[in-house]
C-alpha cells in the first residue's frame, strides 16, 4: 500500500454456479454432454497444485457444495491440501453458504438455513481458518435490506455484490457511491445491522483486455524483449488507464479488480503467471496521480 498512489487489489476468484445448467455433481466433475464442460474440481486442483509450490498465490472460492463435494473432495490428501492453503492464507472461502441465495424473493428463514448448512460444514471441517470474512453476492438478482441485516448479524466484515439496476449503477458511479455503509435496520437494530457494502465496478469479471484464463482471448504479457510480440507497454497501458478511470468513481485510492469468472482457474498457472508479470511491470512504471 502506497499513499498517494492508486492501490489496485487483484482478487483471483472462480464463480461456480450451483445447479445452473447441470447438477452439482456434474459441475464438480465436468460431466454430461453439454457444450459447457467446466469442472470445479479442476479449478481447485489447478490452483492447489500451483499453491503448494508458490507461496504467493491465493484465490477465493464460494459455493460450498461445489468446493467441498462428496466423495474424494474429503479424502485425506485433498483435505490436507485445502487445510494447508487455508492456514497459509492462499485459499479463502467467501460467503460460506450452500449458495448465493436470491435476496428480494427469498424468505429469511430459507436464507438463514442455507447459510447455516454451509457455515457449519466449514467450521466442522476446517475450524476457524475456514470462516468467511466477506459476504459475496456477485450473481444473484435483486437486493433486500433484510439480506444486509442478516449478513451484518452473522458477523461479516463486508458485503460485495455484482448485479444492480443500470440506473442505480450510473448514479453510484457519478456520485462516487460505489461503496457505503449499508444501514439495514436503523430504527430497530441500529449499528448491529450496519455493514460495509461495495458494488463491484466490472460486474465480477476482469478488466477489459486483462483476462488471462485459458478460455480468454486477451493477449498474455509477453515481456521477453527478443519476442516479435513484446507488449509490456501495451499491457501496462491498459492496466494504468483502467485503474485511473475506475478510481474516479470511488472515494478512496483503493480499488478492486475481480480477476476471474465462471469456472476459471482450471489452468491456474496462466492466470498467476500473467498477473505476476502485470504487477511487476506496472509497479516499475508506477504513475503518481493527484
Amino acid at each position: 500500500v502506497k499513499p498517494g498512489y492508486v492501490n489496485v487489489h487483484l482478487v483471483p476468484h472462480t464463480h461456480d454456479d450451483v445447479g445452473w445448467l447441470k447438477t452439482v455433481d456434474q459441475y464438480y466433475y465436468g460431466g454430461t454432454s453439454l457444450s459447457l464442460i467446466p469442472s470445479v474440481s479442476h479449478s481447485f486442483f489447478g490452483f492447489a497444485s500451483l499453491a503448494l509450490f508458490l507461496c504467493c498465490v491465493s484465490i477465493y472460492f464460494c459455493h460450498i457444495p461445489c468446493t467441498l463435494n462428496s466423495g474424494c473432495a474429503l479424502c485425506d490428501e485433498t483435505l490436507r491440501i485445502k487445510l494447508f492453503c487455508l492456514s497459509s492464507g492462499q485459499l479463502e472461502f467467501i460467503n460460506g453458504g450452500w449458495c448465493m441465495n436470491d435476496e428480494a424473493s427469498t424468505h429469511y428463514n430459507a436464507i438463514i438455513d442455507q447459510m447455516t448448512v454451509g457455515l457449519q460444514f466449514l467450521n466442522s471441517t476446517f475450524g476457524e481458518c475456514g470462516r468467511p470474512l466477506a459476504a459475496w453476492h456477485i450473481d444473484p438478482f435483486g437486493h433486500s435490506r433484510e439480506q444486509a441485516s442478516l449478513f451484518a448479524q452473522m458477523g461479516f466484515d463486508g458485503f460485495f455484490f455484482g448485479r444492480l439496476d443500470y440506473q442505480d449503477k450510473a448514479n453510484r458511479l457519478k456520485y462516487r457511491n460505489m461503496e457505503e455503509i449499508w444501514r439495514a435496520s436503523p430504527d430497530d437494530l441500529g449499528a448491529a445491522a450496519d455493514l460495509f457494502t461495495g458494488a463491484l465496478y466490472n460486474h465480477y469479471v476482469p478488466p477489459g483486455g486483462l483476462c488471462f484464463d485459458i478460455g480468454c482471448k486477451d493477449q498474455p504479457v509477453e515481456d521477453d524483449m527478443a519476442l516479435h510480440d513484446y507488449n509490456v507497454a501495451n499491457r501496462v497501458g491498459i492496466a494504468v488507464n483502467t485503474s485511473l478511470d475506475q478510481v474516479q468513481h470511488f472515494q478512496t485510492d483503493h480499488i478492486m479488480w475481480t480477476m476471474g469468472s465462471d469456472f476459471q482457474y482450471q489452468a491456474a498457472h496462466t492466470w498467476f503467471k500473467n498477473m505476476d508479470k502485470l504487477i511487476t511491470h506496472t509497479n516499475s512504471m508506477a504513475v503518481r496521480y493527484s
